[in-house]
């Protein structure tokens, strides 16, 4: 096998999109020591990524060998691998990279008086030379697979590479608050993020609000080291899109921890929703194996049921400790524990008032029935002694159209209908889901859409992966009937929402939508599709909602009109049909 062949197929293993070029380089760059990251994208990284730091930069000789596989290897024997605190230990980032890409490196030391220039395209070198620049690197990474084009057949559109691309980024970012990172995609700044401490850091990704969601959670034992933020229970998302731990600053997946975390907010969380967490472990390396997997996202603890305890523990704790769960920590003085945003609010002590009218031996009055009342009373006996007492109907709303008999609601949850010879029982967030998963999309291909035009148009402020996601759906959005323009840079105004949003839900609905977009369990779908189905289930009434009768009547009549009432988009089944003949046998009926 040639050299060309062997690279090509180790590149299928380490760089499987934009996103992992980003990884590497940015590895590379925080392992060289820099305290300034630079990161320049085009159309989501698919045609030109460029990397700019001031590390400590690479000699003419290093800069060569550096494309060569495992030669910037850190590991000289297999015992290096329980004692490794850089980010990069195999060598083979830089070579797969090299392999699949058009690459341009410029790299100087402080100590010399030129830097060094080398162009390599599929592993071939073109041009070394020397060059005039400052102390560090920059890398310049042009059309990714440009000579594997099966691979790049199977790229993403550019904004679903570019939400790929600002997750590594974070990735790296998150954990060394002492670094100053920057991200700019198609010109445009996304992230500009100077050298602060951690809480501020996490405010800076995900806006300054976070400020007031997060609690701390710090505990140091024998066996690991727990530092970072939880969020509190009432913030919590329908998505998990804010869960991160790291492991000696290192990204990590574990959902064995992740368990861990969602036991401590135990009957904290409503029902489908996730708590937000940004943990640090710090862990002696030789208890640790990071050689898993070639992306490093997975790891091997060696005692993972005592790192569980710990983070579990650690956790709930916090949460006691700051008045959000039940707590027995004597040591702590509850009565001190009030949040400077409440201490104008604070109920005034509670006061004894007396009843100078009331007689204790005037007691002829006392549980002594009205007149209308003995009326009442006398009417619920004459109902109890009608013979055809058992045979009363609870009073529904009958639909002519459907030959349906009744409505009902099951749980809040479930809308039972009456019909000839069967009972159907319709799942009411599915089926609302369904109605405006079909209004939204015939709207955007061209239905005349109804609008409700807010009185006072809303500003909404989005962090910046939230507001790249709106800009690439803004022109869907206000297609579907939403009419959301933008105002600076973050920022966005709602004028007008479709008719059907209930009122004074609209920004809900919309940080909602997002979270929902930003999931991509719809990944599988058209993007217009993808912009229906996030929008209804946002925007769809959600189960444990009280129906009346006009409202289930409303909801079925919608159902029953759209192109398909029985599954949703994602093959959900919305309606459950019991047959006369089923129940009769269950009571036994011949």
């Amino acid at each position: 096998m040639s050299d060309t062949v062997a690279n090509q197929i180790a590149a299928g293993e380490v760089i499987l999109r934009p996103s992992s070029v980003i990884k590497e380089l940015m590895e590379n760059a925080v392992d060289a020591g820099a305290t300034r990251i630079d990161v320049s994208i085009n159309d989501g990284g698919k045609n030109l990524i460029r990397i700019t730091d001031n590390g400590c930069g690479m000699s003419e000789t290093d800069a060569r060998l550096c494309f060569e596989r495992y030669a910037t290897s850190k590991l000289r024997k297999a015992d290096d691998l329980y004692a490794i605190r850089t980010m990069g230990f195999r060598g083979e980032a830089m070579a797969s990279v090299a392999a699949v890409c058009q690459v341009e490196l410029k790299t100087k030391r402080e100590e010399d008086e030129t830097g060094t220039r080398i162009e390599i395209e599929g592993s071939e070198f073109k041009i070394q030379e020397p060059c005039v620049m400052q102390s560090g690197t920059i890398i310049t990474v042009k059309n990714i697979f440009f000579n594997v084009p099966a691979r790049r057949n199977f790229l993403k559109a550019t904004p679903v590479e570019a939400r790929h691309v600002m997750d590594e980024f974070l990735r790296v970012a998150l954990p060394r608050p002492e670094i100053g990172f920057s991200l700019q995609h198609n010109g445009m700044e996304v992230y500009n993020l100077p050298a602060t401490h951690q809480r501020q850091r996490i405010c800076q990704v995900f806006g300054a609000t976070y400020n007031e969601r997060l609690v701390p959670v710090e505990e140091d034992t024998t066996i690991l080291n727990i530092k970072g933020f939880v969020g509190k229970p009432e913030f919590a998302k329908k998505v998990r899109g804010e869960q991160y731990f790291f492991i000696n600053k290192r990204f990590v997946k574990d959902a064995y921890l992740n368990h861990a975390v969602t036991i401590a907010f135990n009957e904290l969380l409503p029902q489908g929703t996730f708590a937000s967490y940004f943990l640090f472990f710090e862990v002696d390396p030789s208890r640790i194996d990071v050689n898993i997997h070639p992306t490093k996202t997975e790891v091997k603890l060696e005692d993972e049921k005592s790192v569980y305890a710990i983070l579990r523990s650690s956790v709930k704790r916090a949460l006691g400790r700051f008045s959000i769960a039940p707590t027995l920590d004597f040591n702590q003085e509850q009565a001190f524990n009030v949040p400077l945003s409440q201490l104008n609010t604070i109920p005034v002590q509670p006061q004894v008032k007396v009843n100078t009218n009331y007689n204790p031996f005037k007691s002829t009055e006392i549980n002594k029935p009205t007149q209308q009342q003995n009326g009442q009373w006398e009417k619920l006996y004459e109902i109890a002694s009608t013979p055809d007492v058992q045979q009363t109907k609870l009073p529904i709303a009958p639909i002519e159209e459907n030959n349906a008999s009744a409505f009902m609601q099951l749980f809040n949850s479930y809308v039972a209908v009456a019909m000839p010879d069967e009972m159907w029982l319709i799942d009411q967030q599915l089926a609302h889901e369904k109605i405006v998963f079909e209004k939204t999309l015939l709207q955007m291909k061209g239905t005349p859409t109804v609008m409700q035009q807010s009185l006072f148009p809303q500003q909404i402020e989005l962090d910046n992966r939230q507001a790249a996601t709106v800009s690439s759906l803004l022109e869907d959005l206000n297609r579907s009937g939403f009419d959301l323009q933008p105002f600076g840079q973050n920022t966005f105004v709602l004028n007008a929402v479709p008719s059907y949003l209930e009122t004074g839900t609209e920004k809900k609905i919309i940080e909602m939508l997002i979270d929902e977009f930003i999931s991509g369990e719809a990944s599988a779908y058209n993007p217009m599709e993808r912009v229906a189905i996030a929008i209804a289930r946002s925007a769809c009434l959600k189960s444990g909602k009280v129906l009346s009768a006009r409202e289930m009547s409303a909801l079925f009549n919608d159902l029953m009109q759209c192109e398909m009432p029985y599954f949703t988009k994602s093959g959900k089944a919305i309606i459950f049909k019991l047959e006369k003949n089923e129940i009769d046998r269950k009571f036994e009926k011949s």
